[in-house]
């Protein structure tokens, strides 16, 4: 699956020491997708390389190919996902 990265991402992801491999797994094979008002998918996954946290990636579905508007480690959902 294409994914295109908003500026925002692309800054986040760096700054967050986020790997695009984990954004791609948690968008390609999530633990729990969540739809948000305004239209977009948040897609949840457990990174078992960050002590199994949870990373959350929001996306913009509407658009071809899906735009990642955001991601981040969830500490909200800690231990919600098992």
């Amino acid at each position: 699956m294409e994914l295109r990265f908003t500026q925002h991402a692309e800054h986040v992801i760096g700054e967050r020491k986020l790997q695009v491999a984990w954004i791609e797994r948690a968008v390609q094979s999530p633990e729990r997708i969540e739809e948000a008002e305004g239209g977009t998918r948040h897609f949840l996954a457990r990174i078992v390389e960050r002590d199994v946290r949870i990373l959350r990636v929001v996306v913009d579905p509407v658009r071809d190919p899906w735009v990642v508007v955001t991601a981040f480690l969830d500490r909200r959902m800690k231990g919600q996902i098992p």
